[in-house]
């Protein structure tokens, strides 16, 4: 017998792609679960399958750094934060933070399809009762028109938002005039796409990375001490924290600013959920 559960949950996570760099990931996921039926005629009740998978999720993969420790150029190492991630191409990339804030995959590259085969296999480590098999599958939510891919860090988040590199891929979506403006979408998705969102209070100016053309963050939080290092065009650099609150709000004020507009912006953070922001000249 095969019990599913379709849409069961999301994962928003960063991930380092050898061809893209640092890009943020948003899935959907959906489950099966081989076994046998039981004497009260189930073979796990939907009310558990759903907190019970999740919640490992959660515990794992979700929020954190996905590094392919086979791509080329990437080097994994012990240091005071915890671990110390490097790339080299497409760009360099310094990662540093506590352990639970990475997923470490002996990959070349990280894939939805085998990730979930990956996390189901996990998941099958202590199975529940009567349970023989379990199968992930990770879909992109389908986007018609403007979107984009992120990563940031939120130092002030009680939970795993905190983690230095974790992303989402989102919609956007604008209005001027109580119409949609597609063009004006397309465009800020485009600048917006596989960079990292920092607040300009975590920026450490120090001359050495002004003259190499790099930016680098770093913050303390509850989890414990970041940094990261990356190319300073890979960034957009904004004046508060990376909230999705506060992106509407940047972007909706940006956007007037540049068009004379009076705008209304609804960003997504990943998957179904985000902030509505307007702004007037």
């Amino acid at each position: 017998m095969t019990l599913f559960v379709n849409r069961l949950t999301h994962l928003d996570a960063s991930l380092w792609c050898p061809e893209r760099g640092l890009i943020g990931a948003s899935w959907r996921v959906d489950a099966e679960l081989d076994g046998e039926i039981g004497d009260d005629g189930m073979l796990f009740d939907f009310g558990e399958v759903k907190p019970w998978i999740k919640s490992r999720l959660d515990r794992g993969v979700d929020h954190t750094l996905l590094v392919p420790t086979e791509a080329p150029g990437v080097s994994v190492q012990e240091c005071y934060e915890g671990l110390r991630v490097r790339t080299e191409t497409p760009y360099a990339l310094e990662v540093r933070g506590p352990r639970q804030a990475f997923s470490l995959l002996p990959w070349r590259e990280i894939t939805a399809q085998r990730l979930g085969k990956y996390l189901g296999q996990s998941l099958m480590r202590q199975p529940p009762e009567r349970v023989e098999a379990i199968r992930l599958t990770l879909g992109e939510e389908p986007i018609e028109g403007a979107g984009y891919c992120y990563s940031h860090g939120l130092k002030r988040h009680a939970g795993n938002c905190q983690r230095i590199a974790h992303g989402h891929r989102s919609r956007l979506h604008i209005w001027q005039n109580g119409q949609r403006c597609p063009s004006l979408e397309a465009d800020w998705a485009s600048r917006l796409d596989d960079r990292y969102l920092v607040d300009e209070a975590d920026v450490d100016d120090g001359l050495e990375a002004s003259f190499l053309g790099r930016l680098v963050t770093s913050y303390r939080a509850e989890q414990g001490h970041f940094v990261l290092s990356l190319p300073r065009e890979r960034c957009v650099v904004m004046p508060t924290s990376t909230t999705v609150e506060h992106i509407a709000a940047w972007l909706a004020g940006e956007i007037t600013r540049e068009t004379g507009r009076a705008t209304r912006v609804q960003a997504f953070e990943g998957i179904d959920k985000g902030a509505i922001a307007e702004a007037r000249p």
